[in-house]
């Protein structure tokens, strides 16, 4: 039996509406945010879309992001992760490429920064109630610190780069709290650069990705107006952007000692913790910003020379060519800011002199 033609017209109409829809130009720039990794995702795009393109788009970003959730979390019990953390001694795991680079990432950074990046921290980072093990925020007694303390180091995990697997030699916790969050940043950019979008802006909880221009325009006639973003102050009570910077096709990720931290007894406890001492670090030394082709790069650097403190940090920077912008804490009151020569080189002379950054 023939349905009624009226049946197929509405039909019809129905389909061409819903076609309609899907291709309508939203207006620039298309933003997607919300929150991840007990943090927040926002990423901006200058590129013309429509509204089916966007959704496409917003989907796949939050596949990337479940995606590295899954592997890489201590807070999810059957993530990738924690199953290599919870394996038999010795024996060797086999892993995805994704874990593999990210652990090779922070074994590399590990040795260039003797030992002030060590994903094998992750036992310590529990017992300072900074990770996914359930303990009050207070100051551990000694006895168990210095027993943690006893097994941290990156040889504790050899891995096989060539057989993607690797194994635990000792009983650590590989927690990649310095790593993971700037390879989901690249992970998201590396999808929009396959779709094919030029001007874009990836900020996952303050790590950040930028390509083309943040008004659409390829930059060829001075046209193109940079992607601009406000490094902060070392403020406990609020969000103050001290500089504005200028970004274009580059990562930036920021390490700092003044958002988490607990206080026992009038002293504050920072949630950086140097993996050699076992302790929170207590120099100068507020934040520390770099700027590299790669999130996850930027993202382990940043927390190493934090560690390291401005002095050691700043001539690790220096003999490792990396753009470096320090936030120090001076005895008076007040901070200074210092950058790398490969800063200066990164964004150029006249914005250093603009914002009164000192070259170390």
């Amino acid at each position: 039996m023939k349905a009624p033609a009226s049946l197929l017209f509405l039909c019809l109409l129905l389909l061409l509406a819903g076609c309609s829809e899907r291709d309508r130009p939203l207006d620039s720039p298309v933003r997607f945010e919300g929150g991840i990794y007990g943090s927040f995702y926002q990423v901006t795009i200058a590129d013309p879309l429509t509204q089916g393109q966007a959704r496409a788009l917003e989907e796949g970003i939050l596949e990337v992001l479940e995606a590295v959730d899954a592997s890489m979390s201590t807070y999810i019990e059957d993530s990738e992760l924690s199953a290599f953390n919870q394996a038999p001694l010795v024996e060797w795991q086999p892993l995805s490429d994704e874990l593999m680079e990210v652990l090779a990432i922070g074994q590399a950074v590990s040795e260039k920064s003797d030992g002030a990046f060590d994903v094998t921290v992750g036992g310590l980072v529990n017992l300072w109630s900074f990770g996914a093990e359930a303990r009050p925020r207070e100051v551990p007694d000694e006895a168990t610190l210095d027993e943690r303390l006893a097994v941290v180091g990156v040889d504790a995990v050899e891995l096989d780069l060539s057989a993607l697997q690797a194994r635990r030699t000792r009983e650590v916790v590989v927690d990649l709290g310095g790593v993971a969050k700037g390879h989901a940043t690249d992970r998201v950019a590396a999808l929009l650069d396959r779709e094919g979008i030029e001007h874009y802006l990836v900020n996952l909880g303050g790590d950040l990705s930028a390509s083309g221009y943040r008004n659409g325009q390829d930059g060829r006639d001075g046209e193109g107006e940079h992607w601009r973003i406000g490094i902060e102050a070392p403020l406990e009570d609020r969000q103050e952007a001290r500089h504005v910077l200028p970004l274009h096709d580059i990562s930036v990720a920021t390490s700092g000692d003044y958002r988490n931290y607990f206080e026992e007894a009038g002293r504050r406890f920072s949630h950086t913790l140097d993996p050699r001492s076992g302790r929170p670090i207590t120099h100068r030394l507020a934040s520390v910003t770099v700027a590299h082709p790669s999130n996850a790069w930027a993202d382990a650097w940043a927390t190493a020379l934090m560690v390291l403190g401005e002095e050691e940090g700043m001539a690790l920077a220096r003999e490792q060519g990396l753009s470096v912008l320090m936030i120090v804490r001076e005895e008076e009151g007040g901070w200074t800011s210092r950058v790398s020569p490969a800063f200066v080189d990164a964004f150029g002379e006249t914005l250093v002199a603009e914002l009164g950054l000192e070259v170390h």
